[in-house]
């Protein structure tokens, strides 16, 4: 298995290019089974939980046409790749695909939209929190689905063949239930009213996608939407947003090392509340025409608190980056998470490197240390897998971070990247 080395202590300086967002990718693609028509999408990232969810609509008769660069390409600009589903082949996601990434449980959306049933495996993934399905499951009841357990699947069908506009209130914010919700109403009959609706750009994406493909949706950005349904859909061209997690997983990283990093292709719009934390700690945070500029040159790093909130509020997907950032603060900061109960298992790893935080229920306590001392890690999951690099980076001596699969679903070229920009950092095949 695969490993990543660092030796730290390497200010980082140059530019980093944002990579498309992973988090809009995803539901992009599974958009491609709402028609017969070629969706074409623009700036894909090339990461695992990409091939894997290729290999899922490829199983449901997707043909799939990649025209990107190859991955050894100096230009690291996105892929173009062309989804194709003129006929639905399978309606059934087995276990074997679903059970290793948590969005493919999404096709159960369009597959009910288009088909009229759906048989999908509950979901896997990150081991980050139950983040139960109950939403999704309520969210297409409310449509008119009906929906049964069997075996370890969702089995969904649509009563007539055709799900029915409805009204839908999430009790919290949940945006794999939004898009979920989201698709599916685009080819029902009548008009559904989603309330409470997740504001994450990533699902703001996916809506305009479904606008260009001749859906009818108002409301985008806001927590209400409103989807008149339509017979068809069509094909579009569409470009996936930059990557917010990926810009705020690389700020963090310049701050922590120090030096001078233009995140090329950055929109901060998508990160203002991670990125005024930022400014918060001392770093120089600069807006500019092609990016976002980082900066911190001798500095300390101030401690401050934070609470992970739904978009526009600080990130979920950025608590763990941010906590190895704060190991090497001059004070004491609290962290509180918010979205999931099970996000603090990287505390273990940061302890590794000699950072002190102590956790009480869902709010972790950091006191900064003046040095963190490399050490041997193993990643737990996709973002906290990242937190190590980024600890690392700033360490004393060699870093070693094992099971790194993590990291190659969400994170790409993550080494090329930082090395560019003078981190030791090297990938040793295993």
């Amino acid at each position: 298995m695969d490993r990543i080395r660092l030796v730290g202590g390497h200010e980082l300086n140059g530019e980093i290019p944002i990579s498309g967002a992973k988090n809009a990718a995803l539901p992009l693609m599974i958009a491609s089974l709402l028609t017969q028509e070629p969706l074409v999408l623009v700036n894909v990232p090339r990461l695992a939980d990409v091939k894997q969810l290729e290999r899922i609509l490829e199983n449901h008769g997707v043909d799939i046409a990649v025209h990107g660069r190859r991955r050894g390409d100096a230009d690291m600009g996105g892929q173009r790749i062309t989804f194709t589903a003129s006929d639905i082949v399978d309606t059934t996601a087995p276990y074997e695909l679903v059970s290793t990434m948590r969005a493919s449980f999404w096709v159960i959306g369009p597959l009910l939209a288009r088909e009229g049933t759906a048989r999908v495996s509950l979901p896997g993934g990150c081991a980050i929190g139950t983040r139960p399905v109950d939403f999704y499951l309520e969210g297409l009841r409310a449509l008119g689905a009906e929906i049964d357990i069997d075996e370890g699947y969702v089995v969904a069908r649509a009563p007539g063949g055709r799900l029915k506009g409805a009204t839908v209130t999430f009790p919290k914010v949940s945006v794999g239930a939004t898009h979920v919700v989201m698709m599916a109403a685009t080819l029902a009959q009548g008009t559904t009213i989603i309330e409470n609706a997740a504001r994450e750009p990533e699902v703001g994406n996916l809506a305009e996608c479904l606008v260009a493909m001749g859906a009818k949706i108002s409301g985008i950005g806001t927590d209400r939407l409103v989807i008149e349904g339509v017979e068809t859909l069509g094909g579009a061209i569409h470009e996936v947003l930059p990557d917010r997690i990926e810009t705020g997983t690389y700020a963090f990283a310049a701050a922590m090392t120090g030096g001078d990093v233009l995140l090329r292709g950055a929109r901060p719009e998508l990160l203002q509340a991670a990125l005024d934390v930022l400014a918060r700690t001392g770093v120089e945070v600069r807006t500019e025409t092609d990016g976002v500029r980082i900066v911190r040159n001798g500095s300390g790093i101030d401690p401050v608190d934070i609470e992970t909130e739904p978009f526009p509020g600080f990130p979920t997907d950025l608590q763990a980056q941010f906590m190895a950032l704060m190991a090497r603060s001059t004070g004491v900061s609290s962290i509180r998470e918010t979205i999931f109960e099970n996000r603090f298992m990287h505390v273990a790893e940061l302890a590794r490197f000699g950072a002190r935080i102590s956790v009480d229920g869902q709010t972790a306590r950091v006191t900064g240390v003046p040095e963190l001392k490399g050490a041997q890690v193993m990643a737990t999951d996709l973002r906290a897998s990242v937190s190590l690099v980024i600890a690392g980076l700033a360490a004393r001596g060699e870093t070693v971070v094992n099971r790194i699969y993590h990291l190659d679903r969400g994170f790409e070229r993550l080494e090329d990247k930082l090395s560019r920009c003078g981190a030791q950092i090297e990938r040793i095949a295993g």
